[in-house]
């Protein structure tokens, strides 16, 4: 089973695993790199419009570092990409 099951007060929540977690972030970080490669956009470019450390946008290429929704929302807006196009698998 890739997930835990937990249940508080009544209520059965779904967990995803370490692993589950870990191979999304690298989805994500491998998503995000070619956005702004194909873009053409440096990382310093990116941190400065998106308003980002440089050091935290090399830890979410990485896969590395949890990112907040409001931190993909604005990085989608910077380079001009979808949601799908940093989200998906």
């Amino acid at each position: 089973m890739p997930y835990r099951i937990r249940v508080e007060y009544g209520i059965t929540y779904r967990m995803q695993s370490s692993a589950e977690i870990r191979s999304q972030l690298k989805a994500f970080g491998k998503n995000l790199k070619r956005a702004r490669m194909s873009r053409k956009v440096t990382l310093e470019a990116l941190a400065e419009r998106a308003n980002l450390n440089i050091r935290t946008l090399q830890r979410f290429e990485a896969g590395e570092s949890n990112v907040l929704i409001t931190t993909v929302l604005r990085l989608q807006r910077v380079l001009g990409c979808s949601w799908d196009e940093l989200m998906s698998d």
